[in-house]
């Protein structure tokens, strides 16, 4: 069999449009109870309505978005019981690409890694989503240097499922300052090279995590 070669196309205007909504929920530019009509987006946007309802439409698979009474989407609120099954599968994702990095003990991942902790800890503002986003960026990067493209596609899933950043906004009121400066401990813990220690270290932080979260939800409440 005799294949042709494919050529490299632009990118999709649904992947685009993907990009731009979950950016814009990060960033609180969508508000929790703001609804996501295809007619309005496209208008803004000014292309078709089919890519904008396949970016829609993957955003509700993936549990950012529901379908709202009033017609369009809106931002999916979690349960204290789905934050908590969140927090465990980022646990099972987060655990295994530390050890993959203590399995390794690489001076120089080590060495990226402290400075991408100390560069986001360092640039943190005052506002919760500045530490929502430093808090990512550094988690991401554990996966990330793992080199596992698998646990990268699982660890990005997580992170945009449900509404984390709406849950994470509720906590404005809640003392998040105490959760910076650990993450320094979880490159000490791969830095042993042990993967118990590590493996405590990581599901530890990320209890603490959860813990700050229920306290959001119980704030919310």
């Amino acid at each position: 069999m005799k294949l042709k070669k494919i050529k490299s196309e632009r990118r999709r205007l649904a992947d685009e449009v993907y990009d731009q909504l979950l950016d814009a929920i990060h960033n609180d530019e969508i508000k929790a109870n703001g609804r996501l009509v295809q007619e309005k987006l496209a208008a803004d946007l000014q292309i078709s309505r089919t890519p904008i309802r396949e970016a829609l439409l993957r955003l509700e698979q993936e549990g950012v978005l529901i379908t709202s009474p009033r017609g369009g989407f809106v931002i999916r609120h979690m349960s204290t019981k789905e934050v908590s099954e969140l927090y465990q599968a980022r646990a099972a994702i987060e655990v295994h690409a530390a050890r993959i990095l203590a399995g390794q003990n690489d001076d120089n991942k080590n060495a990226k890694l402290r400075k991408i902790i100390e560069r986001e800890e360092n640039g943190v503002g005052p506002t919760v989503h500045s530490y929502f986003k430093a808090n990512r960026n550094i988690h991401r990067a554990i996966v990330e240097l793992s080199e596992n493209r698998y646990l990268m596609e699982l660890f990005d899933n997580i992170w945009n499922r449900g509404s984390s950043f709406q849950i994470f906004a509720e906590i404005e009121k809640i003392d998040i300052s105490k959760s910076l400066g650990d993450h320094l401990i979880l490159v000490e813990a791969i830095e042993t090279g042990n993967l118990d220690t590590v493996t405590r270290a990581v599901i530890d932080h990320i209890e603490d995590g959860l813990e700050l979260q229920i306290k959001a939800l119980e704030h919310q409440a």
